[in-house]
């Protein structure tokens, strides 16, 4: 039972990990932004990643875990690296910072879908398959809201 909590743990752990770097890079998406609509769906997703790594988080210490990961891992100071090059490159266009959301919500439901073939308690499956859901639904927003931009782009 040990190895089944700390392999639970191992990747309940990694999944807040991906939370908190979603969190800060929606957050430094957000401040790129200049338009409120396209901003306060981003600071959205940013609290949503916080809410759904505190949950995690307590998951975590459900199953007996005292110091649940508490920070992005490097990636993840990569990726909002990444999109403050991309946005200072660009002059903040909207359309390359949705692209570089887009490519991080791909890592986040990677990471979702690895973490639910591996064995989990019932009730941090069910914790894990809800977020899983609710990251595939941000990634097809942004998608769409990304797809919205470049055709506005290219049909002005």
């Amino acid at each position: 039972m040990k190895a089944i909590t700390s392999d639970a743990l191992d990747v309940i752990d990694g999944l807040i990990q991906i939370c908190k770097d979603g969190q800060a890079g929606f957050r430094e998406a957000a401040r790129c932004i200049k338009g409120t609509e396209l901003k306060t769906h981003l600071s959205a997703c940013s609290i949503q990643r916080a809410q759904f790594a505190g949950e995690l988080q307590s998951a975590a210490q459900g199953l007996g875990e005292h110091d649940p990961e508490d920070s992005g891992h490097t990636a993840a100071t990569i990726h909002r690296v990444w999109i403050e090059l991309k946005s200072a490159i660009s002059g903040n266009d909207p359309y390359a910072i949705l692209a570089e959301c887009e490519r991080g919500e791909d890592v986040a439901m990677n990471a979702y879908e690895s973490a639910l073939e591996e064995y989990l308690p019932a009730d941090i499956r069910q914790i894990v398959e809800w977020q899983a859901g609710e990251v595939k639904a941000a990634h097809d927003r942004i998608k769409a809201l990304r797809n919205a931009l470049k055709n506005k782009q290219t049909n002005p």
